[in-house]
């Protein structure tokens, strides 16, 4: 069977080879009599083809200047129909010999699809109603030398998809929709936080201490300095700097860097959004996650009452709260309020089978986490906010008033995934150095995912940080939501891959 593909492989890049060659042969032809059309710098379009079908009634009978990507093409002797594609939509065109002439229609008939052409001509209706531009002149823009794969056949192979997203762009129309609701989702979050008064900024990628988030960083070296950098896991932590320094209102959307690992939910680099705002605190958080949710599902799909695969959601305001503890209760029936020792916690996880990745993580608050992970996370299908964590897992959230093991944290849950993570922020400078020490301890321990010491960001806590709500968002997560798709890489234009060997 090996060696059957083997052979099919062969002959499959034997064909591409000689298609190749024969666009090859073309390119040199148009050369050699001064028709290079590598050499054109600049073509005046007027118009796009979505422009013109929106439009009909506009544009009937009057010149236009198109220009896209032959995806069709058909020669019927003296008149051809031929199909060009631009960035919104695709419209086709009347070609004809005695339009264009002898020696120019001839010309057209040997370009091949792929070729990025540009047509003036005037816009019209055929017999079967379709709208399409009457061909006075064509012009070849630029050549494809590498045939595009087989519609129906060559675009299944989701690997080859998505390490080459210029050919999946141009034969799934599907996909290019996906990122144009990509941009509008990411443009309708900085509005809203815009007209609330939020002021958007930049912090560094590249930092000497790893921070913000409990995740394992990429680690790079500065030559001149001669000293390890980290690439950012979070940008909590210069954003709650820049609320010290008399901001109230900050967000920054931008790439994130982690070096784990990768399935349908997780790439090493990703987009997040975190925003923060002096005197509020995590419910202030709810609100504008429900808000920023709604809103973008409005602006992309008209509704906030979605279907992600298969499964109906409704994003409406109003969204479910219950706390972690009470959340494993309702699904197991274990009360962990009523559980009150590292030794109790520790014997029922072996009781239930629930493997403890480490001695670090043997406490009450690390197993209630690994409790919730096992048997809640995967039944909150519609928009549930989880909140009062363990003070275990949080060690940049504000303890609680009446129970000072848990934390004023929530997180975001629909479909069965978490997509959003938020405190009111801890600004205690004492306790954020005391949690701090345990997370070092951690990593001294072996646990590569934890935190590291940031003097600093002590330091800015000791200046002053007024009461403080955060909150952080995967911008991918909620694309994917949006556009229903079922991996990471489908929001991604660029996914990390393995390289080919």
């Amino acid at each position: 069977m090996q060696e059957n593909n083997n052979q099919e492989n062969n002959v499959e890049e034997l064909d591409i080879n000689h298609l190749m060659q024969i666009r090859r042969d073309k390119l040199t032809e148009l050369q050699n009599q001064g028709k290079d059309p590598y050499e054109i710098t600049k073509f005046n379009r007027t118009n796009t083809a979505g422009e013109i079908k929106q439009n009909y009634e506009e544009f009937e009978q009057k010149d236009v200047t198109v220009a896209g990507r032959i995806i069709a093409k058909r020669i019927m002797g003296k008149a051809s129909f031929c199909t060009i594609q631009d960035s919104d939509e695709k419209i086709q065109s009347y070609v004809s010999i005695n339009d264009l002439g002898e020696e120019n229609y001839k010309e057209f008939k040997t370009w091949d699809i792929g070729d990025i052409i540009g047509i003036t001509g005037f816009v019209f209706k055929t017999r079967t109603e379709e709208i399409s531009v009457h061909a006075k002149q064509a012009t070849l823009l630029s050549k494809s030398l590498r045939p595009l794969p087989e519609k129906f056949h060559g675009l299944k192979d989701i690997d080859l998809r998505y390490r080459q997203r210029y050919v999946d762009l141009i034969m799934n129309p599907e996909v290019k929709k996906t990122f144009q609701m990509r941009s509008q989702i990411i443009s309708e979050i900085r509005k809203i936080l815009d007209e609330k008064g939020y002021l958007e900024v930049d912090t560094p990628m590249l930092n000497t201490i790893s921070g913000g988030a409990t995740a394992k960083p990429f680690i790079t070296h500065h030559n001149t300095l001669n000293i390890d950098m980290y690439l950012r896991i979070a940008t909590e932590l210069n954003l709650k700097r820049l609320i010290v320094g008399g901001y109230d209102k900050v967000y920054e959307m931008g790439r994130i860097f982690r070096n784990e690992g990768m399935d349908i939910r997780h790439n090493p680099e990703f987009t997040s959004i975190e925003l923060y705002e002096a005197y509020s605190d995590y419910h202030d958080m709810m609100d504008i996650v429900e808000e920023l949710f709604s809103k973008c599902a409005i602006k992309v799909l008209g509704t906030t009452k979605i279907t992600y695969q298969g499964q109906e959601i409704d994003l409406t305001p109003g969204w479910k709260k219950i706390s972690m503890i009470d959340s494993i209760k309702e699904v197991t029936g274990i009360d962990f309020n009523a559980i009150n020792s590292d030794e109790e916690a520790i014997k029922l996880a072996k009781e239930r089978n629930i493997e403890i990745p480490d001695k670090t993580k043997e406490t009450r608050g690390d197993i209630i986490s690994l409790f919730f992970d096992e048997y809640v996370e995967k039944t909150l299908i519609q928009p549930t906010f989880v909140y009062d964590y363990p003070i275990e897992i949080s060690p940049l959230a504000k303890k609680k008033k009446e129970d000072k093991r848990l934390t004023e944290r929530f997180e975001v849950f629909i479909g069965g995934r978490e997509y959003g993570n938020a405190f009111s922020e801890l600004n205690d400078p004492i306790d954020q150095y005391e949690r701090f020490k345990k997370q070092v301890e951690a990593r001294e321990a072996g646990d590569e995912e934890a935190g590291m010491m940031d003097e600093d960001f002590i330091q800015a806590l000791e200046i002053g940080m007024p009461p403080t709500g955060g909150l952080g968002i995967g911008i991918d997560r909620l694309v994917m939501l949006l556009t229903d798709s079922t991996s990471i890489r489908d929001v991604l234009l660029f996914p990390t891959m393995k390289p080919l060997a």
